[in-house]
């Protein structure tokens, strides 16, 4: 079994311990981040725990690692995978006290985890016939900025879309698209992609900052501003983007045709801009990580 770094320890994911009374078990009360690494270096990894630094501060908790002692972190845990491309996941819960009670417990240290599992290869058809996407009510809570384990609305979505035999849940809250239960959303009308605005409703995606950057280099036009629900299903193209599902072309959306229902000009632009700089990374299994 692959390694796993639990407070300050590397051991095997079959012995690694965490306490009941961890409050990331009782309470979800705790933050986490998902890095992609291709040939073993983390993609964006600054803006990761820029975001992992925001999350703590959102509930309170002090960081307990520097970025530098995290980097240290996943070079250990990159150097047994082979050169195989991996998602990182690490999670930061606020520990665990002797009682359970809601306010924060004095003189408790936090829970530190992490760990690697390989990243699946892209299907190749996903260029040729994209995926399928529903449309529902945001029934999260009024913090979506902060990267909370507090999934079970996320849970309950991706099920619901599972069940439509879709990838993903497209949320709508007030009239206005916020993102993807796991994902932000992109759509692109005339030529033109936007994307809604950061805020407390949706997640500052790392790959979502990443496409607009290429985007603006590339000479593309777009926007963050709101979108509404007829600006979605008339665009011409949607797409998802996460940190593991890089950018993701929706063709299908409440069993409707998007746009041709085949992945869109523009998103076959991107997903070369996006290939480019992920083969950047990409290297030799005999290199110096």
């Amino acid at each position: 079994m692959p390694e796993v770094y639990l407070n300050g320890a590397f051991v095997p994911a079959e012995q690694a311990r965490v306490s009941v009374m961890d409050r990331g078990f009782l309470f979800a009360d705790g933050v986490y981040e998902v890095i992609p690494a291709y040939g073993g270096r983390p993609l964006r990894e600054a803006a990761h725990l820029a975001r992992l630094s925001n999350s703590l501060r959102g509930i309170r908790l002090p960081e307990p690692l520097s970025h530098t002692e995290w980097a240290d972190v996943f070079r250990r845990l990159l150097a047994g995978t082979a050169g195989i491309d991996q998602a990182i996941y690490l999670q930061v819960t606020r520990g665990a006290a002797a009682v359970r009670d809601h306010r924060f417990p004095a003189e408790v240290g936090p829970t530190l985890f992490a760990m690697t599992r390989p990243l699946a290869p892209r299907d190749p058809a996903l260029s040729e016939r994209g995926v399928a996407a529903i449309v529902r009510e945001d029934i999260r809570w009024g913090r979506c900025d902060i990267k909370s384990v507090a999934l079970l609305a996320a849970v309950l979505l991706r099920q619901e879309a599972a069940e439509a035999d879709a990838e993903e849940a497209i949320l709508v809250r007030g009239g206005l698209i916020t993102e993807g239960a796991t994902s932000n959303v992109f759509i692109v009308l005339q030529g033109a992609l936007f994307t809604p605005p950061k805020g407390r409703q949706l997640l500052a995606g790392i790959t979502r900052a990443l496409v607009l950057e290429l985007a603006r280099g590339a000479g593309i036009g777009c926007e963050e501003r709101p979108i509404d629900l007829p600006m979605l299903r008339s665009a011409d193209e949607v797409w998802l983007t996460s940190s593991t599902r890089e950018v993701m072309p929706v063709t299908h959306l409440d069993d409707r045709p998007v746009g041709t229902a085949r992945p869109g000009p523009l998103w076959r632009r991107m997903n070369a801009l996006y290939q480019e700089l992920k083969g950047s990374l990409q290297r030799s299994v005999d290199d110096p990580i």
